[in-house]
């Protein structure tokens, strides 16, 4: 059987992950992002100086969106500026839980998605009516193109259906309903706030106008949807 007669999804995970910089240079794909500025602009802030850690908003992804074991759309990533072994300026002992700092880890729903524009069968898109980056599972090859192409390394292959898969906000399963992403819902320290951008009467509208803050790589021209409320150190 010649490669002609491959079914598609064998023939593009042949090809191999060296041909993603050929793919998006030589299709001129672009992603003109979530509705042109016609339409909602999805965006999420995780607050630092709230989030403690307890992983409540990982477990209610998993189950929310029906995940297998061993695989998450998000994760925590714990942090410190203190050098190992050094006393704390809080409570003087050296092993502590008073630096506490966790990073929100998932995708950034870039409104320039770098995803989008590798991707050969147009399985990696973004949503019409939402402007949400997600996934058509029955155009998903499996090549990891997608994968490769994400700067945020928050792309996998979900074991379950072979399929690429990543944080889209509970697009098919919460916001299908009416109710916000899972992650949210159960956060409760109220770490977590999610809504439309565009609206200026939304809650997560008027927080970005008022608070600082920050975006992961924003220098990569991807423009994410995902803000960070970051702990800062008070000055001396």
């Amino acid at each position: 059987m010649n490669d002609m007669m491959l079914p598609r999804r064998r023939l593009l995970q042949g090809m191999g992950l060296g041909s993603v910089a050929v793919l998006a240079g030589g299709c001129g794909s672009t992603d003109p992002g979530a509705q042109d500025g016609k339409g909602p602009h999805y965006v999420m802030l995780f607050d630092q100086t709230k989030c403690v850690g307890c992983g409540r908003c990982k477990e209610a992804c998993n189950q929310a969106n029906n995940l297998p074991e061993g695989v998450s759309r998000l994760t925590l990533e714990r942090q410190s500026d203190r050098v190992a072994g050094a006393v704390c300026p809080t409570c003087g002992k050296t092993e502590c839980n008073c630096d506490r700092k966790y990073v929100r880890v998932s995708c950034q729903q870039c409104q320039k998605a770098p995803c989008v524009m590798v991707c050969p069968t147009g399985a990696a898109h973004r949503d019409a009516k939402t402007g949400i980056v997600t996934m058509d599972a029955d155009k998903c090859a499996g090549c990891k193109y997608c994968i490769a192409a994400c700067p945020y390394q928050a792309r996998f292959i979900n074991q379950d259906t072979q399929v690429a898969d990543n944080c889209d906000f509970c697009l098919h399963s919460k916001l299908a309903k009416g109710e916000l992403p899972a992650c949210v819902s159960q956060c409760k320290f109220k770490a977590l706030v999610f809504g439309d951008a565009n609206d200026p009467d939304s809650y997560v509208s008027k927080l970005l106008s008022v608070k600082n803050t920050s975006r992961i790589k924003p220098h990569l021209g991807t423009e994410p949807s995902l803000h960070y409320l970051a702990i800062t150190k008070p000055e001396v």
